[in-house]
């Protein structure tokens, strides 16, 4: 098996790839058949167009045509090997059709030359059959540079490769017009050599044969030779639609993913031409919203604890209460994200999110007087009263942040669970009495973990109960003081309740 190393450009640096020829999906079967399409109307082409190489015998034109496509198209491994494999992925498909072109073009050569040397024709004739070889070599060298295109672009993709195209390209526009010029040049080209060839026959013929059937013997040969050319050009149209399709959906792809909201997306980048310098652009553009977008929710983050440890530092809990309840609540919201309850409710952002959230649950209290906040004993009903306003106070807090800013779901979840913490499943919490379903979800979470985390903390006014009162405490309140579902969610993950409690101690 035969292998290489392929040099990929990224951001300055080579990339080196060892590969195997057969990983590239080797194009040997599309190749048989263009070298097969070439056996046969090659020799029907020679008689078509050159009276010299009609006067040769079947066998002899099929053995010299015929062994010539053969030695070439076992000569294709080998040259690959050496020519193509070696050289970086993005050359890749142009060395491709330089060396089809090439070969076939040398064939072409060696038919000519073997038919001077051995058969005396003269050097027109010779020309003929090489203009034959470097026609059906040169649609042949397109699709089959095509075809590499697209194996190098799914291996890209397959393997995570990023080719940075080089500076300077060959314009996407330029090759269509190429190729439809080098088409038109050939189809001329081959009506020049049919009306020569009819010329000098019609000059032999005389008037042995009559006008309509020379008329119907013309034709022939152009019908002849436009079933040929444009099934070629078809091919070559599809091949080349084909691939462009590629680029265009893997970009759409990727654009859409961006945005969804996933900034790990990248446009594989496999060919040095547009297409290659718009997936560099993309890749670049969401390398930078990506980069942004993980400053902003540093930001935030940050401005969060800060926040959160801002309000703690003017109560009598500590700081490893914000870190405690978080993990609470996120590991309630991954327990019950499978539960039929809360199907769609928690996927990854949300759960993500709702641990973001959930330190600002009493952010409120920066609003309450020190005299209430920090007294150690027992609150009269005046001050609890007073107390119980925190809830609103951090919810309004949160309100003013979403209408200057805008709303989205951090804002949304934190001003909930600020707001709603202190709600009761049987309707008897506040401020604002909800009653089951009425309650967010993210405030029910809240409660759950706010409540654990008081029950085993120590406080100057109580002491820290144990994990298992804690959880017979939080069981006596089900259906009554808090969800029933998430209850039971808790009770199941009790060791992880444990676990949390025991790492994040302060």
């Amino acid at each position: 098996m035969t292998s290489g190393v392929a040099g990929a450009q990224m951001g300055g640096c080579a990339t080196i790839i060892l590969f195997h020829t057969s990983d590239l999906g080797d194009t040997i079967v599309r190749a048989g058949l263009h070298y097969l399409a070439i056996m046969v109307v090659l020799p029907i082409y020679g008689i078509r167009v050159c009276p010299y190489i009609e006067g040769l015998n079947p066998l002899e034109i099929i053995a010299s045509i015929g062994g010539t496509l053969l030695l070439t198209f076992f000569a294709r491994r080998p040259l690959h090997a050496h020519l193509v494999s070696p050289a970086p992925l993005i050359d890749q498909a142009w060395r491709v059709f330089v060396l089809e072109l090439a070969m076939l073009g040398a064939a072409g050569l060696l038919v000519g030359a073997y038919n001077l040397a051995i058969h005396e024709f003269p050097w027109d004739s010779a020309f003929k059959v090489f203009a034959g070889f470097a026609g059906m070599g040169f649609f042949a060298a397109v699709d089959l540079a095509l075809e590499r295109e697209r194996l190098i672009a799914d291996r890209v993709e397959r393997e995570g490769v990023m080719l940075g195209p080089s500076g300077k390209f060959f314009p996407l526009t330029s090759k269509l017009a190429l190729f439809a010029g080098a088409v038109v040049f050939l189809l001329v080209g081959l009506f020049a050599l049919l009306v020569y060839k009819d010329l000098d026959w019609l000059v032999e013929v005389g008037s042995t044969i009559s006008l309509e059937q020379a008329r119907i013997s013309i034709l022939k040969e152009f019908g002849f030779a436009l079933m040929v050319a444009l099934p070629e050009t078809v091919n070559v149209i599809l091949s080349f639609s084909r691939n462009l399709n590629m680029f265009l959906d893997r970009e759409n792809d990727v654009l859409e993913r961006v945005r969804a909201g996933d900034y790990d997306a990248h446009v594989p980048i496999s060919s040095n031409d547009e297409f290659g310098v718009m997936a560099a652009h993309t890749n670049e553009m969401i390398r930078r919203i990506r980069e942004r977008t993980n400053e902003l929710n540093l930001t935030r983050d940050v401005t969060i604890l800060t926040l959160a440890s801002l309000a703690e530092t003017r109560d009598n809990e500590t700081g490893a209460h914000i870190l405690r309840t978080q993990r609470y609540v996120k590991a309630l919201a991954e327990h019950l994200r499978t539960h039929p309850r809360f199907a769609g409710v928690f996927d990854d952002e949300t759960i993500d999110l709702l641990g973001k959230s959930a330190p600002l649950h009493d952010i409120g209290k920066v609003g309450i007087p020190d005299a209430i906040l920090l007294k150690p004993g027992k609150l009269t009903d005046e001050e609890f009263s007073i107390m119980k306003g925190h809830a609103r106070i951090g919810a309004e807090a949160l309100d003013v942040a979403e209408q200057q800013l805008g709303t989205n779901s951090f804002l949304r979840l934190a001003r909930e669970i600020s707001l709603t913490h202190h709600e009761k499943w049987d309707g008897s919490g506040y401020p604002a009495g909800l009653r089951g379903d009425a309650i967010p979800v993210s405030g029910r979470l809240m409660a759950v973990a706010d409540v654990y985390d008081a029950l085993i903390s120590k406080r100057v006014y109580k002491a820290a109960f144990s994990h298992e009162k804690a959880l017979e405490i939080l069981g006596e309140g089900r259906d009554r003081h808090f969800d029933p579902d998430i209850i039971d969610a808790a009770m199941s993950i009790e060791n992880r309740f444990r676990e949390i409690a025991e790492k994040y101690t302060g």
